[in-house]
């Protein structure tokens, strides 16, 4: 009994330690958090792209999703939590909102 113990020692070791970093978390969910992935309209580093151009009434237009990769945390998290100019309501939970909101921060500083 006592060997298998120390067998198991190092897989509950294991158990505790990510297998991903910080970064690869939040790469992942940003690329695909719910289905869509953020870089699709917010560009991939989180800059803001133009998103769609259409003509409306002889009028050339375009749809744009903004910069957050300059947004202060609590201006994050309350976007990703209200649907709003077609943004997605993703459902993140806050240990998500953190990750994503951590990558932006650390590609703003990759030079």
């Amino acid at each position: 009994m006592r060997s298998i113990l120390f067998a198991l020692l190092p897989f509950s070791l294991l158990a505790t330690s990510s297998f991903i970093t910080p970064m690869e978390y939040g790469s992942s969910l940003y690329k695909n958090p719910r289905g869509i992935g953020c870089h699709k309209c917010h560009g991939e580093s989180g800059e803001g792209k133009i998103v769609a151009t259409y003509e409306h009434k002889n009028e050339k237009k375009s749809f744009s999703a903004p910069a957050i990769n300059s947004m202060n945390f609590s201006s994050f998290f309350n976007s990703l939590n209200v649907r709003k100019n077609g943004m997605p309501r993703y459902f993140l939970t806050q240990k998500e909102i953190k990750a994503l909101y951590f990558y932006l921060q650390e590609k703003k500083k990759a030079p």
